[in-house]
C-alpha cells in the first residue's frame, strides 16, 4: 500500500535558475525527513509538489531526474517516484564508513578547531545538564525528540569543525540515513542515556587536544550504532 506521508516543501525563491531551486528544495525536504519512521515507502506525488513548490511540472522532473542520478529517489514504472530506503546491510555499510570519516573529522578537531568552537559542542547539551551524570542521562531520555535533534547536530558538527570540506562532501549523500536511522535508533535500547555519555567522553578527549583518543572514542561511539542495527533492527528489510 502506498505512503499517504509527502514531503513538506515551501514554494520557491524564483530569483534564482528555477531548476536549480527545485532541485536544492526537494532534496533539502528529503533529508529533512526521517524516511525510516513509517514502514513504507515514501512516494512522491509530482502534481503536490509542483503545487506545493509553486511551480510547473518541468522543473519538477528535472529536479527528480538529478536527485535519482545521485542515489535519493528511484523511479518506478507505472507505480511513480520514491524516495530510496537502504536495507539493513546497506545501513550498516553506510554507517561503518561514517565511522570512518567521523573518527577523522575528531583527529583534524583537535588540530584544528578552536578552542571556543569545541566549547560550542559541550554549549549544545546544556540543557541537558542535570548536575551530574545520572541526572543528565536521565534528562536526554526523558525529553527524546530535543535530544534527537542535538545528537543529529552534534554529529553534523563534529563534521564541520574539521575544517576538511572533502569529509562534508563524502559524507552529504550519507546523511538523509544517518540521520533517519539516528532519530529512529534513538529512543531503542536505553541508547539516549548511552549516547550522551559517550559524547561527553568525545568532548573532553577534544578539549584536552587528544586526538588518539577523540579519534578512537568518535569511531567506536558510531560502531556502536552498527551493532545495534544489527543485533536489533528487523524492520529495514
Amino acid at each position: 500500500m502506498a505512503s499517504t506521508a509527502r514531503l513538506e516543501v515551501r514554494p520557491i525563491d524564483t530569483g534564482m535558475v528555477l531548476k536549480d531551486r527545485t532541485y536544492l528544495a526537494l532534496k533539502e525536504a528529503i533529508a529533512s525527513k526521517n524516511i525510516y519512521a513509517e514502514a513504507e515507502e515514501l512516494r512522491l506525488d509530482e502534481r503536490q509538489l509542483c503545487e506545493d513548490l509553486g511551480v510547473s511540472r518541468t522543473p519538477v522532473r528535472e529536479a527528480l531526474a538529478r536527485l535519482e542520478q545521485e542515489g535519493f529517489v528511484r523511479t518506478v514504472p507505472r507505480r511513480g517516484v520514491y524516495v530510496i530506503r537502504k536495507t539493513k546491510a546497506e545501513i550498516i555499510e553506510m554507517i561503518t564508513v561514517w565511522a570512518a570519516l567521523e573518527s577523522m573529522a575528531a583527529r583534524l578537531i583537535t588540530e584544528h578547531a578552536t578552542d571556543d568552537e569545541i566549547k560550542s559542542l559541550r554549549r549544545m547539551f546544556s540543557t541537558f545538564d542535570g548536575g551530574d551524570n545520572g541526572q543528565q542521562d536521565g534528562m536526554a531520555s526523558a525529553r527524546i525528540d530535543e535530544y534527537s535533534d542535538t545528537n543529529i547536530r552534534f554529529h553534523q558538527a563534529l563534521l564541520g569543525l574539521s575544517k576538511c570540506s572533502l569529509i562534508s562532501e563524502m559524507t552529504e549523500n550519507l546523511f538523509i540515513h544517518m540521520r533517519s536511522i539516528r532519530m529512529r535508533t534513538i529512543g531503542e535500547d536505553d541508547r539516549a542515556r548511552r549516547s550522551i555519555i559517550d559524547h561527553m567522553n568525545i568532548i573532553e578527549a577534544l578539549e584536552s587536544r587528544d586526538a588518539e583518543i577523540a579519534e578512537r572514542l568518535t569511531r567506536a561511539h558510531t560502531l556502536g550504532l552498527a551493532a545495534h542495527v544489527e543485533k536489533s533492527v528487523n524492520y529495514l528489510d
